[in-house]
Parts: structure tokens; sequence; C-alpha cells
């Protein structure tokens, strides 16, 4: 790809194709075309203006103009609401799988698209309700630490001498502690009761686990690594894989820790408490939404998950993602879209990628064989943001071993970047990873691709100077965390960090408008691109835009080049990693 050569503080301006909701100004789209621009519509608080909400939003000028991201506050406003009367005696005020949060956000999605005029069904799934787990080291101090059991821990009750198994303390801390059984040599685990302290580094969470058991630990507590801002905090995330791919369910607790959690456990004559509850599996539903085409045979699918962590209501992750995508299937409903639209909530993500995975497995081939795309957008809101694509041609990084990139995949990325390009907003490249709920669809064959504004990984300086906001701080301060809600950020976040990002950007709690709004356009125009031609996709023809004969849309500019090996795609509530 060809880069751009423009000075980093001429690309910074990404405020000039923001409104002051921070939604691309049409404006910028009419030079490139024939027509001459209107103002968008005046909304009101929900950005729903009368015509929008009637007329057929078929061209690219006419769907820009409505979609907005005063409207799609207006669902993540709706997210807030269902989270805040959740009034689960374990994880109240969120709306995590299993929870009566979750099941408002059904609810909510099923009203909405219903009276939009989508055919609206609901997949079941089963979800696993974990308990709040109790972590307290006994001695040489006394304390409770904040825990969660990782995804395949087995469950009970231990009391025991904790043992360190080959951590390393000191940095840079490079640590390889539990990734096969000579760790565990010549370490005593003949009494009572033992648990195994490993530290996050280099294998998967899994084979740490694995080898605990196997060398006669009762209990395992794996605390984060320390080695980098963004592996201080909680880790709790997926032990239910192998190196090898091989899944396993452990049958000893597994529960995580802080990188300062496991420094105090590691210390001479350590004991500990543990005790975690045997999980329930409950109900809970995918979101599946159709408008129907004229090629019936040709399925363009947009998904998001649904669910929050069981620390908050999950506003930017992923309310952002989940609000877009029904603000976009309201301004659609009147489309005569030649490809069939599929537009999907998932549940249960922050599991495992359980509800997406369930929809893929239960296709038949031949309804599998029917999709030609799916695009996936998970945290498209983040306070302190990039714009970042998934990288389905490598052209910054390649997709870690064994995720398959299929063809096709490049030419939906490549709509992203035309649209970026076109509107003269710097983005960036994500790693085709695989770790949220597209990879599914890849695993099958089916081309993907999406939108990413970034997680806990720090912003750059670089990146600051393209995007602005707060270089040092994470993309997101409050990534899986109580404060990732509209509410005054208050916990689990630096208030002062908070007030920064808001002299640089319009933010509304923990959500960036002007990454929502410029995002949210994004996904319009490339949905409403397929929605009548996925030719460069899988060949398969349909028909030009309306009204875009002659719009000259332009090669893609190329990503910035600002990010590491990881893309700051940091998801390791569903990787099984570590």
């Amino acid at each position: 790809m060809t880069r751009r050569t423009a000075s980093p503080r001429a690309r910074t301006r990404t405020r000039a194709v923001a409104a002051a909701a921070a939604t691309v100004l049409l404006a910028a789209l009419v030079p490139l075309s024939t027509q001459t621009a209107e103002a968008k519509p005046k909304p009101d608080r929900g950005g729903h203006a009368k015509s929008c909400d009637k007329q057929n939003n078929n061209t690219y000028q006419k769907l820009l103009k409505c979609i907005s991201a005063d409207g799609v506050m207006e669902h993540v406003e709706a997210f807030q609401a269902i989270a805040d009367a959740n009034d689960d005696p374990n994880y109240p005020g969120t709306r995590a799988a299993g929870t009566a949060g979750y099941a408002g956000s059904v609810d909510y999605v099923k009203r909405t698209l219903t009276k939009a005029g989508w055919t609206v069904t609901l997949d079941p799934v089963e979800s696993t309700y974990n308990f709040p787990v109790t972590l307290q080291q006994l001695t040489p101090v006394n304390a409770e630490y904040e825990s969660g059991a990782f995804t395949g821990s087995g469950f009970g009750t231990v009391t025991g001498s904790v043992i360190p198994v080959d951590i390393n303390l000191t940095p840079p801390r490079a640590s390889s502690s539990g990734c096969e059984a000579a760790d565990f040599a010549g370490l005593d685990f003949s009494g009572p009761a033992d648990i195994a302290l490993t530290q996050r580094g280099t294998c998967n969470f899994g084979d740490k686990a694995f080898f605990a058991e196997q060398a006669g630990a009762e209990a395992v507590i794996i605390f984060n690594q320390g080695n980098t801002p963004d592996r201080e905090g909680l880790i709790v995330a997926n032990a239910s894989t192998l190196t090898d791919g091989t899944s396993v369910q452990h049958g000893i607790p597994v529960v995580g820790a802080s990188f300062a959690q496991g420094e105090a456990l590691a210390q001479p004559g350590s004991t500990a408490f543990v005790d975690v509850l045997e999980p329930e599996t409950r109900i809970d539903y995918n979101v599946i939404a159709e408008k129907p085409g004229k090629n019936d045979d040709n399925v363009v699918m947009a998904g998001a998950h649904l669910d929050s962590v069981t620390e908050g209501p999950g506003i930017n992750d992923n309310g952002s993602g989940s609000a877009a995508l029904i603000e976009l299937a309201q301004k659609m409903s009147k489309v005569r879209n030649v490809n069939t639209l599929r537009f999907a909530w998932w549940a249960a993500e922050e599991q495992g990628l359980v509800g997406s995975e369930s929809y893929v497995a239960n296709l038949p081939q031949e309804e599998r064989d029917r999709i030609a795309s799916y695009v996936n957008f998970d945290m498209i809101g983040s306070p302190n943001f990039i714009y970042g694509v998934y990288d389905a041609d490598e052209s910054s990084f390649p997709a870690p071993a064994g995720v398959p990139i299929p063809d096709g995949s490049a030419a939906l990325e490549d709509l992203f970047e035309i649209f970026f390009t076109w509107q003269g907003i710097p983005y960036e490249d994500s790693e085709f990873s695989g770790r949220s709920d597209y990879q599914a669809f890849i695993f099958n064959g089916i081309p993907a691709s999406g939108l990413f504004t970034g997680a806990e990984v720090p912003k750059t300086d670089e990146q600051e100077a393209i995007w602005e906001g707060v270089a040092g701080e994470s993309y997101d301060p409050c990534y899986h965390q109580a404060c990732d809600s509209l509410t005054p950020v208050a916990d689990g976040a630096d208030a002062d960090v908070y007030a920064e990002l808001g002299a640089e950007n319009d933010l509304e709690g923990n959500v960036s408008l002007e990454a929502l709004g410029v995002n949210s356009d994004a996904i319009a125009f490339t949905v409403l691109t397929l929605a009548y031609s996925t030719e460069d996709v899988n060949g398969v023809p349909g028909k030009r835009v309306p009204g875009s004969r002659g719009l000259d849309l332009p090669e893609p500019g190329g990503p910035e080049g600002t990010v590491g090996s990881d893309g700051g795609d940091q998801h390791d509530h569903v990787g099984p990693a570590s």
C-alpha cells in the first residue's frame, strides 16, 4: 500500500471531519461526487430525524447523513439503564451473560429491530454462570483479593500452602512459569493441600493449570506478569485450551490474581484460602435479525457481542458496537438490498466467544456456504482511541500461527480503509488475531474483517501525534472495569486521566463520541456496499450502490504503521494464550 506523506500534525486533526456530535461531515463526501451536500438533518436527542426513519436510505449520501453518534448513543443509554436495573445478587449493574442485565439487553434489541421491520429470532446458547470467587491470603499477611475463575476451572474449597512455580519477580520479569512439567520437578506438592502459584507468560494458561494438577496441586493461582503496565492488574482468562489445541476441563480451582497480589502470595510461608463454587449452566440467546434480499443465497453478516463482563455495564465493551449495529439496522430498514442482510448480537463472548461459536457450529454446511462475508464490531468508541481495521492483508504483521485468513477478507479490509481514506482520516492495522467473534467464521472459511479502537494497551507518543488523546494511557482506561459506563468515572481509573481525555475528546462516560460517530459511518458505508454487491469478496455479482456512479472512491491510503506485533488487540478474556 502507498503511505501518505502528510506531516503528523497535519494528520492529527481528525476533528476536522467530525461534527459537534463527532459524526463525519457529509461535506467531506460531496466533493467526490457530482451532488451538492446538505447539512445533516437536525436530530432530536436520539439523532432520529423523522425523514431518516421513513426514507429509503439507499445511497451513501442519504445513509451517512442519517447515521449519527447521537443516534447510536440513544441505544448506549438504553444499555446503561438496563444494567442499572439489573438486580442480580452477585453481579448487579452489569449486562453479563446469565444475568437479568443480559436478558434485558436481548429484549431491547429484539423489540427495537422487530419494530424496525426486521425478522428477529432468538438463538439459544448455553452460558456458564460463575459465582464470585474467594481468594484470601492467610499468612504471612491476612488479605482478601479480588479474583475470578478462569474458563475451564474446576471447583472446590482449598486451604493450603502456596508454592511458587518458576516465577520471576525481577524486571523485566520474563516468565515461562508452569509451561512444562519440568517446572514442577523438585517442588513438594505432597501436603494435605497445596496451591500452585504460577505467573503469566509464554504459554497458554491451560498448560500452566494442567501441569500443576498433574504435579498434585489442589488449586492454581495464575497472577499477571508485571512486565508492562497493561500486565499489572487482575488477570482472569481462558484456561480451557492447551498449546497443542486440546480442549481441557480442570478438576481443581484455577483462579486469577494481579501482579502485586502474586508478589505478596510468593512470600515465604504464604498460605491461602481459595473457594470456587460449582458454576451453573444457564440459557442465554444470540439475537439474529434478518432482512431478505433479492439474492437470498448470498448473505452479508455483521455482528457485535451483546454481553458485558461481570465487573460493569460494558458501555464501550461492547455497548458501542452493539448500539452502532442497532442504529444501522433502523436506518437501513427501507433499503431494497440485493443481498440478504443478517445482523447478530452475540451472547457470552466474554466467556470465550460462546455465542458466535455455538451459532456457526450449529449451522448446516449448506447454510454456512450461503454466508458471503462477516464483519465484526467490538469496542469502537474507546476514549483514548485509534482507528483500527483488522489486518487481513497482513501489511503490518503476520496473523498468529494457526489463524486462517479466508480469501475475500482483504477485500473487506479494503472497504473500511477506502472509507477512512475517502474522509482523510488516519487509520491503523489491528492484528487479525481471531480473538473476537469473527473467529468461528474464519475457521469455517468465511471472509471477515472489522473495526477496533483499542483495549488495555497504552497509546504511544506517535499515536498521540496522529489521533491526539493521552500517550502512555490505555486506549480504554476502564477496560473490563466498573467504570466502563456512562456514569462519572470514579473507581478503577484515574479521574485525572479522564479529565485530560475529556479536554482532548468529546466524551460521554467511557465513550468517545468522535470515535463512535466516525466508526458508525465506516460501518454504514461498508455494510451498504456489501448489501448491493460482494463481487470483490466472493465473486458474486451484484450492482452499484445507487447514486454512486461517478463517485471517485480512492484506493486505501495505507495504515499509519504505529502498532507493534500485538496490534493493540489484547482480549485476554477470550484468548487462550498467555
